[in-house]
């Protein structure tokens, strides 16, 4: 076995340093310390590999460790990288230096992929409009509408995030003019010390705004809802990458700081339910929105999940209706969307891609006659002018964006948000790693990058003969569904007309709508 072989030379290397020079103890103690390595390989029970292969099987456990580097630098070509490719986080940083973000000598793409998508450019073209539109979210029953941005910072949280990025983000968003979501982890100084726009949402442990127990404060969520720099509140009812499960913070995570934002006890493990303590049917859901609005001072109020059930959503609307209550907007989460950490099994198979989840929420509005009442946002791989267009044009009616924003503040893809090793400060509670993210330039870069975005979105847009995102449809994006077949996306999600569902429900959604009841969330 290899380890009699070192051992063997060791035992020579000491004889030789004894009787011929001093300098064998070199190689002695080299092959000491392989000797007493592989004897430790060959004791241990924890991995067979290495007691079938004492020494040789670390090589093993080296070069995973490695892998992933060498698999993003390597290997990946160009359009394959996973979750986001290498050609899109080119653009994110060049946009965010500032620098053209243009290729030579044409696309890499394979066109005629299955499954490829294509927006319609139109043989009449127009000029890009000078000035960059924004969305009005407010229904009828908001007093303090906001005008939100075509591209916004999505939802994360202080403590999943370092405060020096936190501070990056929302600097980035003050100077741009854009919002920035706060994540479910409450509302901390440096969400508000910059002074820029804020989305406040509320997850299921109602960080920031819940009492002794853990249940909803309404009183702390009115006094902290009231600052100006608060433009709108959200209830998170699920996260694309991980709908329907809870969460868990470890007590030696929760440090002061951290234990003063959300309003919980110094070093003590803290959980999030996976459900809300505050609604249990849709009408009590639709209801609970109307009382935030009202403790928020008429802000706009809304709330955001991961489509899983048709059903459930057309439950949702039931009982809007039958309440008279909208909520301003709705945020719909595609399974694609990303998050610090979550299981692989809900990662990969629990809940709907963005596509077909904003198709859902957007028909569903649109044929029970609420859709001119509700806005309608979007998350879950929002990172190119091209990205933005294709969504305006699926239906909604802004976009969020997280990882991007990431990106621009010096993300490298790393993956390692959940181990407080991000090596770019970015995703880590370390101060020293933090230290390494600059909070001045970092803003600038968010900033370039949300607008330059936001522009190269308007020229194409442009391109296509649109003045305005009201002006883009579902006729216009086109997807390849098969080798010899494209179809557009009004063709893949045929329409429905405004109330059509009240009328006389299409009969690929009569089942569904009969079924659908506002007092229960039947599957």
């Amino acid at each position: 076995m290899l380890w009699t072989v070192v051992a063997g030379c060791a035992v020579a290397a000491v004889a030789a340093a004894l009787l011929v020079s001093p300098w064998w103890w070199t190689a002695a103690a080299v092959c000491g310390a392989a000797c007493a390595a592989a004897a430790r390989d060959v004791l241990q029970r924890r991995h067979s590999i290495l007691r079938a292969y004492p020494v040789l099987g670390r090589l093993r456990f080296a070069m995973e460790a490695v892998r992933p580097e060498i698999q993003q630098y390597f290997v990946e070509r160009n359009v394959d990288g996973r979750p986001f490719d290498r050609d899109t986080r080119t653009i994110v940083y060049q946009r965010a230096k500032g620098t053209d973000a243009e290729e030579p000598f044409g696309t890499e793409q394979d066109l005629y992929r299955s499954g490829r998508e294509y927006l319609v450019p139109s043989l009449a073209p127009c000029d890009v409009p000078d000035r960059v539109p924004t969305v009005e979210v407010g229904g009828p029953d908001c007093s303090r509408p906001y005008a939100m941005a075509l591209l916004n910072v999505s939802a994360m949280s202080f403590g999943s995030l370092s405060a020096n990025a936190v501070l990056a983000l929302n600097t980035g968003a003050a100077r741009g003019g854009f919002a920035q979501d706060t994540g479910e982890g409450g509302l901390s100084e440096y969400h508000l010390r910059p002074g820029g726009d804020l989305v406040w949402e509320i997850g299921t442990g109602y960080f920031g705004c819940r009492d002794g127990d853990g249940a909803f404060d309404g009183a702390q969520f009115a006094e902290k809802a009231a600052d100006d720099r608060v433009k709108c509140v959200s209830l998170k009812l699920g996260q694309g990458a991980k709908p329907g499960i809870g969460g868990v913070l470890p007590g030696p995570k929760v440090t002061a700081e951290i234990a003063a934002v959300r309003g919980v006890p110094q070093g003590r493990t803290v959980l999030s339910p996976p459900y809300h303590r505050v609604f249990t049917t849709p009408r009590e859901l639709v209801l609970f929105i109307a009382r935030m609005r009202e403790l928020a001072g008429g802000k706009p109020t809304g709330f955001k999940l991961c489509v899983g059930s048709r059903r459930q959503f057309l439950a949702v609307c039931k009982a809007m209706r039958a309440e008279g209550v909208t909520p301003d907007f709705i945020v719909v989460d595609g399974a694609e969307g990303g998050t610090g950490a979550a299981p692989l099994e809900f990662a990969d198979h629990v809940g709907l891609p963005l596509t077909d989840g904003l198709a859902t929420v957007h028909r569903a509005l649109v044929g029970t006659g609420l859709r001119d009442r509700i806005r309608i946002g979007v998350s879950g791989k929002v990172a190119t002018g091209s990205d933005l267009v294709k969504r305006l044009a699926q239906g909604a009616d802004y976009a969020n964006s997280a990882r991007a924003m990431m990106f621009a503040l010096g993300c490298i893809q790393a993956q390692r948000c959940h181990t407080n090793t991000c090596p770019v400060g970015v995703a880590t509670q370390d101060p020293r790693r933090a230290r390494a993210l600059d909070v001045g330039d970092k803003a600038l870069r968010v900033q370039r990058y949300q607008e330059a975005t936001v522009r190269s979105a308007l020229q194409i847009m442009a391109a296509m003969g649109v003045r305005d995102p009201s002006g883009l449809g579902p006729d216009m994006l086109l997807r390849r569904v098969d080798e010899h077949t494209v179809r557009s996306h009004a063709e893949l999600f045929p329409p429905l007309a405004p109330g059509e569902l009240l009328d006389g429900p299409p009969a690929a959604w009569a089942a569904d709508w009969l079924a659908a009841d506002p007092d229960r969330f039947t599957v």
